[in-house]
């Protein structure tokens, strides 16, 4: 029973980390949108920024902003920021129930680093725990009064973390936890600094003093920062389904084009948002980063070599290499400890299943390195240069 438990644990708090996610993305993007939106008129209440009028489910709304704080606060005051928490705690118990519980089939990769489980484990809190605090540092540097340079400098930091968690972990783990690092520096933000921002400017209006504005313009700088991250990490937390996004030789450099793409997609929203010139030129930037990310994933697994593939390959090494590497788990009874069902319902124990397979087994042991996890049972590169050979010759 105790696979299947498991499965049914994973399972249910993905489902509650995709629902949070949802609340916080959806109530991000709102505010975004609406703080854009906002217009000046004459007649506003003194301290109003704009306001906005809305239409939705058949009501108008009519929406206004306060330059720092309304002269009296209401008696009823919503606060957002239960749907950051609860998307990373949720987030946080998704990766302790899949990466740490088996760290050793979805963390680590002997050819990258032969570590024991728990340093897989301290090496996943130390990189979330330190990324944020130089996250953290460069947004209270000098460079934090420039968005620009701030932006730059924080784009180096991040590609510089994916090039080293793949040198640290499996493929797949690595660009999972650039992700978790991105997650966690955007409900760190909240967490940290939007919300404690605001509750000083609360604190100060009851002590009736005026709340200091460059609280409510450091809050507003880490929820932009938000904003533009929030595409990029959702791509990082789905990439573990695909595995030419994460299983090739350079993953590290798919999440810097990523990180490009997901901003200048933000980018054009918000400036339509804001009134101003539509920017279509994103939209040419983004294509061509896809165009990019899609060469860089035809680029081979990480261990391959430039040795040349075998020229005509017989279905009996095929079936050799896949019932010696995969069928210990990809089989009807899996004997593979932990798992006990077939992966994905994927059976590879006969001939026929393999030749049924083949475009899978094209993707995730041929192109890439996502199978075996961890490469736990040892297929060589020569062997998933075999494979793709033999799935070239195949009819298309």
């Amino acid at each position: 029973m105790e696979p299947i438990v498991w499965e049914w644990v994973n399972f249910l708090v993905r489902w509650l980390h995709v629902i949070t996610a949802i609340a916080w993305i959806g109530s991000s993007f709102y505010f975004i949108h609406l703080d854009l939106s906002l217009r000046r008129r004459d007649g506003l209440p003194n301290g109003v920024a704009g306001e906005a009028w809305q239409v939705h489910g058949g009501g108008f709304y009519n929406m206004m902003k306060y330059t720092v704080a309304p002269p009296e606060l209401p008696e009823k005051l919503t606060w957002f920021k239960w749907e950051a928490y609860a998307t990373w705690l949720s987030g946080f118990a998704l990766l302790s129930v899949l990466y740490y519980h088996g760290a050793t089939l979805y963390m680590i990769d002997p050819a990258v680093l032969d570590i024991p489980w728990w340093g897989a484990v301290l090496l996943s809190l130390g990189a979330l725990g330190l990324g944020w605090h130089v996250y953290d540092r460069l947004c209270k540097s000098p460079l934090g009064k420039d968005d620009v340079k701030l932006a730059a400098a924080g784009f180096v930091f991040l590609v510089l973390v994916a090039w080293g968690l793949s040198h640290v972990f499996s493929g797949r783990a690595a660009m999972l936890h650039v992700g978790a690092l991105i997650g966690t520096m955007m409900s760190a933000n909240v967490f940290r600094i939007i919300i404690p921002n605001q509750t000083k400017a609360v604190a100060a209006m009851k002590a009736g003093q005026v709340p200091d504005p460059a609280l409510g313009k450091q809050a507003k700088q880490r929820s932009l920062h938000n904003n533009y991250l929030t595409l990029p990490v959702v791509f990082l937390m789905i990439s573990n389904h695909y595995p030419l996004a994460f299983g090739t030789r350079y993953s590290w450099v798919i999440v810097a084009v990523v990180l490009v793409v997901g901003a200048v997609i933000r980018h054009f929203f918000n400036s339509r948002h804001a009134g101003k010139p539509t920017p279509w030129w994103t939209w040419a930037v983004a294509a061509a980063g896809v165009a990019v990310i899609i060469g860089l994933s035809a680029a081979g697994t990480r261990t391959g070599s430039a040795a040349a593939a075998p020229a005509r390959v017989e279905f009996a090494q095929v079936a050799e290499v896949v019932l010696s590497r995969c069928s210990m788990c990809h089989a009807a009874q899996p004997v593979w400890e932990g798992i006990g069902v077939p992966p994905r319902g994927v059976t590879l124990d006969s001939a026929e299943a393999i030749s049924r397979h083949a475009p899978q087994i094209r993707t995730w042991a041929a192109l890439s390195d996502a199978m075996p996890p961890g490469n736990v049972t040892g297929i060589t590169p020569e062997e998933r240069r075999l494979l793709a050979a033999w799935t070239d010759q195949l009819p298309r």
